[in-house]
């Protein structure tokens, strides 16, 4: 099987029919459709059916069994394709392992970098503005898209939020995701944001974890050779749709250039299988670094965020001159680069659009 998984509304459904073009007798069943679910609960599509799509399956209880049953006595020709808004791995619900039975593929909002492949590519102000969300990515005019990330804010809580497990008080829910919005990019404290909500930290851990598990979020924590030690301290957070920051340009940027290389690191994953993670560096006198990539515990590159400045920021250089680390600092708004290795000032969207980033 393959796992497709991804926020809502970022194409996984539209990606899905465009691969069901290329079998002779495929079969699209979504498991929020009363028809199509009790299709899916007798197993009643064709024999001859060569690819069967499962969308938002994790929906149903003991969907792991189901699917497991299914990879074990489909036919040889018929392959399997199983979609989410939800990160399927993350769920832990009851059933038999699917370990070894499936391969996980992600699709993020639309990057520079594909874009640009695409040749589908936009000033700066058009990501921070717009997001990569296929529909205000491309929609006629910013009213538009403003309309669509109404819409889509209100399906996230009234819907994907409301249906998860284990939350009562979407209130404090819709609270704390209005919060976020101002808070990108700085460290969270868990216990600031339960005091501003009126609910435990631990409420807030784990209302974050959901925001995760639907693609809403997600979080960057520092870089530490010691990983339980990392854990403990407080991570920064993020938006995958760039348009729901609030704030100045700088985190607007910063944003943007987050999801990136989660992306890039995400598909090189997905591709060879070496685990990667995106990090930040920071000391306890405050030295700070916005990101650093790394691959099997190996950091490989610091990646330094700038609306306007163009001075080469002190944390490059102080994790440079210490630890041998290789930078690159992105500025918006840059009138002259420098490509002198090993700590470089380049154009922020000029860089995102071919990233240096396994």
């Amino acid at each position: 099987m393959v796992f497709l998984s991804g926020p809502r509304q970022v194409g996984k459904s539209w990606l899905a029919r465009e691969l069901m073009k290329g079998f002779a007798r495929p079969r699209y069943l979504n498991y929020d459709s009363s028809l199509d679910r009790e299709v899916i609960t007798s197993q009643g599509w064709a024999s001859a059916t060569d690819l069967l799509v499962l969308d938002e399956l994790h929906k149903m209880p003991g969907w792991k069994g189901y699917l497991k049953g299914l990879v074990d006595t489909r036919p040889e020709h018929t392959r399997i394709l199983v979609t989410g808004s939800a990160r399927l791995e993350t769920f832990r619900q009851s059933g038999d392992s699917l370990a070894g039975r499936y391969v996980h593929h992600r699709l993020f909002p639309i990057t520079p970098a594909e874009a640009a492949w695409a040749s589908q590519s936009r000033n700066l102000e058009h990501y921070l503005t717009r997001g990569g969300f296929p529909e205000p990515y491309l929609a006629v005019s910013d009213d538009e898209a403003g309309r669509w990330r109404r819409q889509y804010v209100d399906g996230l809580i009234r819907e994907d939020i409301l249906n998860f497990e284990n939350i009562t008080k979407l209130k404090a829910m819709n609270l704390l995701l209005e919060l976020l919005r101002d808070r990108v990019a700085s460290p969270l404290s868990y216990q600031s944001l339960s005091e501003d909500i009126g609910v435990a930290p631990n409420t807030i851990k784990s209302y974050l974890e959901v925001l995760e598990a639907l693609y809403i979020i997600f979080r960057v924590t520092p870089y530490h050779r010691s990983i339980a030690r990392s854990l403990q301290q407080r991570p920064k957070v993020y938006f995958f749709d760039t348009g729901l920051v609030r704030g100045d340009d700088g985190k607007k940027i910063e944003n943007l250039v987050a999801l990136s290389l989660l992306r890039a690191q995400v598909l090189a994953e997905d591709r060879d299988g070496k685990p990667r993670s995106l990090r930040y560096l920071r000391t306890k006198d405050g030295r700070e670094v916005d990101f650093l990539t790394v691959v099997d515990q190996s950091p490989r590159l610091m990646v330094e965020v700038k609306a306007s400045d163009r001075t080469l920021s002190p944390g490059l250089r102080y994790f440079h001159e210490h630890y041998g680390f290789a930078g690159v600092q992105l500025v918006g708004d840059l009138q002259q680069e420098n490509e002198g290795a090993p700590l470089r000032l380049r154009r922020a969207l000029d860089w995102l659009e071919s990233p240096d980033v396994d």
